[in-house]
């Protein structure tokens, strides 16, 4: 992979702040792999997860996370240590979540596993 991966995830993190269905779409590989006790497991294919991430950020219009340290852990491959705050749109009730995320990178670029674990 000639791209930097840690480039490329903060790029991903950058749109996901801002949620731009869009460019987030655009990062991930047809056939990515995101696991997150967020989403309660394990959701296989571009199109769920992007359907995931629209259901959440309805939910959750003002989430804002923070990359507190970000390290490359292969060539391909990069694990941030993060926090993130958000409002539930339903309950008004504040959510603070803390963990570490490893995204994986294929040779084309594109976001091809992510797992999230909370702390």
């Amino acid at each position: 992979m000639t791209t930097d991966p840690v480039a490329l995830l903060r790029r991903y993190h950058a749109a996901l702040n801002d949620y731009d269905e869009e460019t987030v779409k655009a990062m991930f590989a047809a056939d990515a792999i995101y696991v997150s006790p967020g989403v309660k497991g394990r959701i296989a294919g571009r199109d769920a997860i992007i359907a995931a991430f629209t259901a959440y950020f309805a939910e959750y219009p003002d989430q804002a996370a923070i990359d507190e340290v970000v390290t490359r852990v292969a060539p391909d491959a990069v694990k941030s240590v993060w926090k993130l705050e958000a409002t539930a749109r339903s309950t008004g009730q504040r959510v603070t979540r803390r963990g570490t995320q490893t995204v994986t990178f294929n040779g084309d670029g594109l976001i091809a596993h992510v797992e999230v674990t909370d702390a």
